[in-house]
């Protein structure tokens, strides 16, 4: 599903050039549910951002799907994450203006679905987060375990292969941590590929493979003994 091969990447400045990713080899499988773990400035995120395609990379090759992800035009680079990828964020992104079931409705939106079918789907995705009787309210009205639920919902409606998620629990209590992480197992147990980056310890141990990036480079990957990877 996903295959990086010597990625590097920098950021150049008028006085520095930042070298932040050092030659990362990594191999994803479909159905994988994997968490990146680092420091600040590790390049975790960095590395999260080339996956979704949000950034490109100066050296090295990266597989998507069996498609070469590497000079895309904005159009193309769109098209793939409208069509391959999820995406979860720590400060949930949703439209204050909008009900629960409008934002998730969104990507089907911009996908030109009709709004019948849109508002249908949405409703079935919210019910799988366990919020379909929340789906005309404001995520004003709702907590922040919600709002994340709402999110996560939006990542899955355009059946996505991969979910990237990006420290989804950073503005979580423990407990709503935990009911955000089953709802990311069952929808790994449907087959869709996650990768979460997490600075929390007690989030990477829920998935079945932690991968530890310091200082630009992959220095470790633990396998749980009851993963099948």
């Amino acid at each position: 599903m996903i295959k990086l091969t010597n990625i590097h990447k920098s950021y150049s400045t008028e006085f520095t050039n930042l070298h932040v990713l050092k030659g990362i080899d990594l191999h994803i499988k479909q159905g994988e549910f994997v968490s990146i773990m680092g420091s600040s400035g590790s390049g975790k995120s960095t590395l999260l951002n080339i996956l979704g395609i949000l950034d490109g990379y100066d050296e090295g090759e990266y597989y998507l799907n069996g498609n070469l992800i590497k000079n895309n035009s904005q159009v193309e680079a769109a098209g793939y994450r409208n069509n391959l990828i999820g995406f979860v964020f720590q400060s949930f992104n949703l439209l204050g203006f909008k009900t629960a079931k409008e934002n998730v409705a969104l990507p089907l939106y911009y996908q030109k679905v009709p709004r019948k079918e849109r508002q249908e789907r949405a409703l079935e995705y919210l019910e799988q987060v366990g919020l379909r009787e929340w789906a005309d309210h404001f995520p004003n009205q709702m907590s922040g375990g919600q709002q994340q639920r709402v999110a996560i919902a939006r990542a899955l409606i355009s059946n996505p292969k991969v979910l990237l998620a990006d420290e989804p629990t950073g503005a979580l209590d423990s407990k709503t941590s935990e009911d955000v992480m089953n709802i990311f197992k069952e929808v790994n147990d449907q087959g869709i590929t996650i990768i979460i980056v997490t600075h929390e310890q007690e989030v990477a141990e829920k998935t079945n493979r932690i991968i530890r990036v310091s200082d630009g480079n992959i220095i470790s990957t633990d396998v749980k003994q009851n993963s099948h990877i």
